[in-house]
């Protein structure tokens, strides 16, 4: 009555538990650096600020990344955000329109 793991199978769990791990925390991190120039506080609370959410954002990523269909879907997923994190982090950070 056992059912047999495939190979790809295993590989599909292996690629959501890297894309958990180190995708989240890029993704985490890019929401903390933006959040620290977007929040309406100084520069030191505003960091405080966003450090305390990138671990709401790092949890609530984890959890996408195992509920979506595909490990395929949780990679594009968080890739497209963090690259989009990326580009708003390059265009409010300080000294980026001189």
């Amino acid at each position: 009555m056992l059912k047999q793991v495939t190979l790809s199978y295993r590989l599909a769990v292996a690629s959501r538990v890297v894309a958990a791990v180190m995708g989240s925390y890029c993704l985490a991190t890019m929401a903390t650096l933006v959040l620290t120039y977007a929040l309406p506080a100084g520069r030191a609370q505003g960091l405080l600020m966003g450090m305390m959410l990138s671990f709401s954002i790092y949890a609530a990523a984890i959890v996408w990344v195992f509920s979506v269909r595909t490990a395929m879907y949780a990679w594009g997923g968080l890739l497209a955000i963090t690259i989009a994190l990326g580009c708003v982090y390059i265009l409010i950070r300080p000294g980026a329109m001189t």
